[in-house]
């Protein structure tokens, strides 16, 4: 017997997730000089990470020969706070992506589907396959969600709809009322998972608390990896009903997440100068990088989050010539998006640089 017929179906058919490419990879594969790589394709925080969680992972770093919390017992205290939610309302994860991983394990059966936007997170996705459902891959004209389209995709076999909001890759912003009415006119059995990874970076955040107080099964989403800059800890949480945090910490795995995360997003949740000016930088960002585009002729979308989409001639091609000169975008070939690169927000003048390089291809 070979190997693979021992293997699960849905693994066989598994895509990989590609991540963004490291700046060591790219470092090698040019020979170019790491410290003048700049990297803008897997919307970090170009300010780095908030000092004061650095200030605290500095402080614990002696202790690392103990588990940490199993129970994240002080971080759900803090979180609690900040959502006006119980402890008991929460998950902690290694990465809100982790948590995605775990609803549709709870969820999610052989001949179940859930329901997501073609051009949405591709976990969404791999998720889904890995637990053995279908997945419904609903179209977005113009990188927008459709939700009419979606709400006639749900059927009495699907377990979970997910939505980011923003949305990524594409950045669109689905406004409050938009979201509440689509939540209220999904069936009862349907789980909404809603993804808030790029959610601070708004003026006005959509709450859906409101839906989950009112015994909505809806589960919201955050990380640490964004605003905050702490995507090298990989952690995250969601907040809904007990009942349903309940049964997604029941395929948690014990100490899923480490001492340092949890001392450092705690005290990332006390640095509002540090929140405050990642909104700014970024909302500057945003400006400058559309600005810029704008001037080259290129097609972009820049409503929402970190990052902007700019359609380019040889998307392909103008991803190399980028890397070759030290700049690493995400193309989104993946998302069905070959003519789209997504561009994280820099610093100014890591923008410019993007820029000038992007004029000499397309001037």
């Amino acid at each position: 017997m070979k190997l693979q017929d021992s293997l699960k179906k849905q693994i066989a058919t598994l895509p990989v997730y590609e991540t963004g490419k490291p700046i060591e990879y790219v470092a090698r594969e040019f020979g170019l000089d790491p410290d003048g790589i700049l990297k803008m394709a897997s919307n970090e925080n170009p300010l780095g990470p908030s000092p004061k969680a650095v200030e605290a992972v500095q402080k614990h770093l002696g202790g690392l020969n103990y588990y940490p919390d199993g129970g994240c017992y002080e971080l759900k205290q803090e979180l609690a706070k900040v959502r006006n939610v119980k402890p008991s309302q929460l998950v902690v994860g290694n990465g809100s992506n982790e948590i995605l991983e775990f609803i549709p394990q709870c969820f999610v059966e052989e001949g179940d589907n859930a329901v997501f936007g073609a051009q949405s997170f591709i976990v969404y996705k791999l998720a889904t396959i890995f637990a053995g459902g279908e997945c419904r891959s609903v179209a977005m004209p113009n990188l927008r969600y459709d939700l009419d389209a979606m709400l006639d995709a749900v059927d009495e076999k699907t377990k979970i709809v997910f939505m980011a909001n923003p949305n990524n890759p594409t950045g669109c912003v689905v406004p409050q009322d938009e979201v509440s009415n689509f939540v209220r006119a999904l069936p009862d059995h349907v789980i909404f998972c809603y993804d808030e990874a790029y959610t601070e970076f708004q003026e006005q955040e959509v709450d859906l608390l409101p839906l989950i107080n009112e015994g909505r099964n809806v589960i919201c989403l955050r990380t640490f990896s964004k605003i905050y800059g702490l995507a090298g800890l990989r952690i995250g949480y969601s907040y809904s009903s007990e009942e349903l945090a309940g049964y997604i910490n029941r395929v948690r795995e014990p100490f899923n997440v480490n001492t340092l995360a949890q001392v450092g997003a705690i005290a990332a949740l006390d640095d509002a100068e540090f929140v405050n000016e990642s909104r700014r930088s970024n909302r500057a960002g945003m400006k400058q990088l559309s600005e810029g585009l704008e001037e080259l002729g290129l097609e972009h979308f820049s409503e929402g989050a970190n990052f902007v989409m700019a359609k380019v001639p040889d998307a392909a091609g103008t991803f190399v010539s980028l890397q070759k000169k030290g700049i690493i975008v995400r193309p989104n070939v993946g998302y069905g998006l070959p003519d789209w690169l997504r561009i994280t927000i820099g610093k100014p003048e890591q923008n410019q640089r993007l820029l000038d390089e992007l004029k000499k291809l397309f001037r």
